[in-house]
């Protein structure tokens, strides 16, 4: 219960902390790392490693495809509205976009990125990316390291604010999912491949409806094929 309580009092002091006060994470003990963080690769691009196979950073050019080729990196995850295809020009790189916004995140944003990262890790190392590499970017990695490699919540907020990806004022948001995500349901969504932790979410209901309509239309296609077959 204390170590609980500490927690949501850690949780509660950085959200105050972001809302109030513009500072740089960079600015804040990142003197000394924690081993376990993401390693710098290329401050440029706000590169890092988060695992052999995964990588964070912000927005690349057509500058970074030397880097990204030496990397062996065969996916591009991008958390912007706007399409990596103005850089990325490579068939060798696949790219993938996942639009979303910190201040409107829902579980169903981290189970798609989570897949898509899961997904393509089968295929080469993998980079996520936004424009700054700290917020959007940030928050996924922090889930990643939640859910997937079962790290606590205080420890990826730990990486997230004080690992030094840049300036926190996009922190707050991201926080504040964290402190109300279910890590149990996010885990048993993920299994067992929904797109929610809710029965009720949109993207639920959606594919309640695709289903029903698939189902539906098998059955009209079996009672169309049962009447044109001759009588005995």
């Amino acid at each position: 219960m204390l170590k609980h309580g500490l927690f949501a009092a850690l949780c509660l002091t950085l959200v105050s902390l972001f809302a109030t006060t513009p500072v740089q994470a960079d600015e804040i003990i990142t003197s000394v790392r924690s081993p376990e963080w993401a390693q710098p690769i290329d401050t440029h691009y706000n590169l890092h490693q988060m695992t052999p196979t995964l990588y964070r950073s912000g927005l690349p050019d057509s500058g970074a495809l030397p880097l990204l080729e030496k990397l062996k990196i065969g996916t591009v995850i991008n958390f912007l509205p706007e399409s990596d295809a103005t850089w990325l020009k490579t068939a060798d790189i696949k790219q993938v976009q996942l639009t979303y916004r910190t201040n409107h995140v829902d579980d169903s944003d981290v189970l798609a990125a989570l897949r898509a990262i899961q997904q393509a890790e089968s295929n080469g190392p993998v980079l996520m990316h936004c424009k700054h590499g700290s917020d959007r970017t940030g928050l996924m990695a922090a889930m990643y390291r939640v859910v997937i490699q079962g790290w606590s919540k205080e420890d990826a907020l730990n990486e997230m604010t004080l690992g030094g990806f840049g300036n926190s004022n996009g922190f707050k948001d991201g926080v504040r999912y964290m402190m109300r995500a279910d890590v149990g349901k996010l885990r048993t969504a993920l299994a067992n491949g929904d797109c929610s932790t809710s029965a009720f979410a949109l993207c639920s209901m959606k594919d309640w409806i695709s289903t029903s309509n698939k189902e539906g239309a098998d059955a009209v296609g079996a009672d169309v094929i049962k009447t044109m077959q001759p009588r005995e």
